[in-house]
């Protein structure tokens, strides 16, 4: 896609947030990787890294809201699942709140579609 793309999308890979995974690693280690300069968004094309967001409310690209919002309801019913397993490190409560969260962003990538 030509440089001449308005619209913010999100990244294909919703629930992998590599700014994050870099900051976490920056502090505890000291280690700073370089983020992608383009990355592959929810509706197919590759655009700058800037020009992606995790964010509900700064995301215009409907493709993209509606990808982020199928995959935040499975990523919530994938964490309740892992709750529910014998032996699992997170426990029901952990589960439910990390999925009802999970289905608020999914609603809010929604919310904006009307």
């Amino acid at each position: 896609m030509g440089g001449s793309d308005p619209h913010i999308h999100v990244e294909s890979k919703v629930g992998h947030d590599d700014a994050a995974v870099r900051n976490v690693l920056a502090s505890t280690f000291g280690l700073v990787g370089d983020l992608p300069s383009l990355v592959t968004t929810g509706c197919g094309v590759r655009v700058p890294y800037a020009m992606a967001s995790p964010r509900p409310d700064k995301v215009t690209c409907l493709a993209c809201r509606e990808h982020a919002r199928r995959e935040h309801l499975r990523l919530a019913e994938w964490v309740e699942r892992l709750g529910s397993m014998p032996g699992s490190t997170v426990s029901p409560v952990q589960a439910r709140q990390a999925a009802d969260r999970h289905r608020e962003l999914a609603d809010k990538f929604a919310d904006a579609e009307d």
